[in-house]
């Protein structure tokens, strides 16, 4: 499928056609046409993209359409927006200064089976599933590599609710029945046998551009590294470790084409070129290997890549470029357009703003993030090229001017470090296609996470460190963050590095857990559990509840202990 076609289907309201009367797997996932009396035509390129589009948008209309969630919007069931509130939210790594319905019990981990953001993302999962499932009912033997591509879709859907949710609603099929509740373990298995037969189907992997045919769709390689992150969490999930399935499995992408893009240039360094406008284009997506597609005109979305970066910027994040006898200097924002340079001549300031009109300014660092990077607690109040220049380390994209570095208020934005990641600003310099929406696309799956689960594995396997093939890949991430690299890294370390890595992404939470440290009192960060200096709580949390209204509605299902 050609990239410029994908990315116009995904809105397309064709799809409305196929969706009426779909029996859901829940309730609220039936989902109905705009015209009821409409007939129903099976367009397959428009069921196929709507499984990919579930993860990018909102809904038919866009940003500002309506939802395909019935009672719910856009912004309580994003894709991303609620992946995201969940596994980083609750954890060390981010906090967030608003006070809607759900976000102060992420913040303190007190969240119960009636939480709206984990209702709405366990909905969108399940919506996921079903608009899957449709597609395998009525196209299925159309196009063999679009068939493995919805069966991993699905799959994807399912790890993500075996991981936040355990025991959960299964269904493979569309049915009036209610579906039956699968045990944690038994789901495992049924991922890894899924994942392991539609493999050899997929795409084959390949670097690609937005440009290129197959760009934003699920190659082998995506299967690979699903099966490594699974194995590497395997003990959790079913009670036995697998760690010499997730180093393989690891090794398969690590040896394969989706190498680490190390490429930066003069004004950006190759790891922020990863969250950037043109990441897609770039070259950066060589990395990618299951990127979601965002344009700032065609396909739109309060819930992906614009929520990372407008909840985590206030405009005076914006900074400014400016020479002065050769050498780049960077100003906050505010300072004059014109700098006088040693009083001889007038140097005029290059934009260096983040690529959209919107500021939240809601989400920003616990204190502990920071220290990833500043373990004496010595952060200086700077802005992100300094902050970075100070870290020794490119990873380090934080804003700590005029803000404290713990959080001591909850509810102020400036109360903790803003970060700085993710941007729509274009790496070489071109205009974005839209003052308020971004193009930036989020890489859902990206190879660095390979290197972090084969260094893990390796430790685990060679008694808790390293050996030479585990630091090497380590090192290969430092490299590119031109940082400092090591012998040999313990366990503890790897987490660290991850964090380094992979922070708001999405995989603090679940790293937490397999360390046994999210619940523990013997890891804390601020507001842990409400508390200021952080607490313990209870080991139930660490598995989300499922709604109360699904429990409800399906008397096969049992609510995990402890809700």
């Amino acid at each position: 499928m050609n990239f410029k076609y994908f990315k116009n289907i995904l809105p397309a309201t064709a799809f409305l056609m196929v969706v009426a009367g779909l029996s859901s797997c829940t309730k609220d996932l039936d989902v109905t046409p705009i015209d009821p009396s409409s007939t129903m035509v099976v367009s397959e390129p428009s069921l196929y993209a709507k499984c990919y589009a579930n993860m990018a948008l909102a809904g038919q209309g866009g940003a500002n359409g309506d939802c395909d969630i019935n009672g719910l919007d856009g912004g309580t069931t994003g894709f991303v927006r609620q992946m995201w509130n969940a596994n980083e939210l609750t954890t060390d790594e981010a906090i967030c200064a608003w006070g809607d319905e759900g976000i102060p019990s992420f913040n303190y981990n007190q969240y119960d089976a009636s939480h709206p953001m984990l209702r709405g993302f366990y909905y969108r999962l399940y919506a996921g599933i079903t608009y899957c499932n449709h597609y395998l009912e009525v196209c299925e033997g159309i196009d063999e590599t679009r068939t493995a591509e919805v069966r991993f879709l699905r799959a994807l859907y399912y790890y993500f609710l075996m991981d936040c949710y355990g025991n959960v609603p299964f269904a493979t099929a569309l049915g009036s029945t209610a579906p039956e509740q699968k045990s944690r373990a038994d789901l495992f298995a049924w991922i890894e046998s899924e994942l392991k037969e539609i493999q050899p189907l997929l795409l084959a992997p390949a670097p690609r551009k937005d440009s290129d045919d197959g760009y934003g769709r699920a190659d082998q390689d995506a299967a690979n590294l699903l099966l490594a992150r699974m194995y590497l969490n395997a003990e959790v999930y079913t009670g036995t470790a697998r760690w010499n399935e997730a180093k393989e499995y690891a090794e398969k992408v690590i040896n394969g084409p989706h190498k680490l893009w190390t490429q930066g240039n003069s004004q950006w360094s190759a790891y922020q070129m990863l969250f950037m406008g043109d990441n897609g284009s770039s070259g950066a997506s060589q990395e990618a290997i299951l990127p979601l597609l965002q344009d700032g005109i065609t396909t739109t979305s309060w819930g992906t890549t614009l929520f990372l970066m407008a909840s985590t910027w206030k405009a005076d994040m914006d900074l400014s470029l400016y020479t002065v006898n050769g050498t780049q200097t960077w100003l906050p924002s505010g300072t004059t357009d014109k700098v006088p340079n040693d009083g001889i001549d007038t140097v005029f300031v290059k934009s260096y703003a983040y690529g959209t009109s919107e500021y939240w300014a809601g989400n920003r660092a616990r204190s502990q993030l920071v220290a990833k990077f500043f373990p004496n607690n010595d952060a200086p109040q700077a802005n992100i090229q300094e902050m970075v220049q100070a870290a020794g380390d490119d990873r380090a994209l934080f804003f700590g001017v005029e803000r404290e570095l713990k959080v001591t208020t909850p509810t102020e934005y400036t109360s903790g470090y803003a970060v700085g990641k993710f941007r729509n600003t274009y790496s070489n310099g071109g205009a974005p296609h839209n003052s308020q929406f971004i193009d930036t696309d989020y890489f859902l799956m990206r190879s660095a996470e390979a290197y972090l689960i084969a260094a893990e594995a390796d430790a685990r396997l060679s008694g808790g460190t390293t050996s030479a093939t585990g630091t090497g890949y380590i090192n290969a991430l430092r490299k590119r963050a031109n940082t400092n690299t090591l012998s040999t890294y313990s366990l503890s370390q790897i987490l660290d590095e991850r964090s380094r890595e992979l922070y708001y992404e999405g995989f603090r939470r679940t790293d937490l857990v397999r360390y046994g440290l999210f619940n523990s009192s013997s890891y804390l960060w601020d507001w842990k559990a409400g508390s200021q200096n952080g607490a313990g709580f209870d080991a139930h949390l660490n598995l989300f509840a499922i709604p109360d209204e699904d429990v409800n509605a399906n008397p096969n299902l049992k609510q995990n202990p402890g809700y």
